[in-house]
């Protein structure tokens, strides 16, 4: 069965950093389309970052300051946030998509193409 946990989340300063992580299991990573989302409260979930293709994908509120990464040998992903702001307080989802289905480069910050999901992990940045 598939499961994604992630953890790492937490309240940070305004200008802190903050790395959050996925393990993943019931299935690998490798080769394997992944992206992490967030949602803030009274907003739709919002792409954040995305491995696919061998190339990675950013959101352009993080893109400079956020970078996504995975371990294939631990099966796990990462979300790595330096010069953290107010505005990317939210619940960070880490998700990943079925086997090795690859996207067109405007689908891969796109909540509704990867059906695995984790439960989610606060992060908060203080002003």
């Amino acid at each position: 069965q598939e499961q994604l946990v992630e953890s790492g989340g937490g309240l940070v300063e305004n200008g802190g950093s903050l790395r959050l992580s996925c393990e993943v299991s019931g299935f690998t990573l490798k080769g394997r389309t992944i992206g992490w989302f967030r949602q803030a409260p009274g907003k739709e979930r919002e792409g954040v970052a995305s491995i696919g293709k061998g190339r990675t994908f950013y959101g352009e509120s993080v893109m400079g300051r956020f970078t996504i990464s995975k371990d294939n040998d631990k099966n796990t992903m990462y979300l790595q946030m330096t010069r953290l702001k107010p505005e990317d307080t939210a619940i960070y989802y880490c998700a990943a998509v079925r086997g090795q289905a690859v996207f067109t480069d405007d689908l891969y910050l796109r909540s509704w193409v990867y059906p695995f999901w984790g439960q989610g992990t606060q992060v908060t940045v203080s002003s």
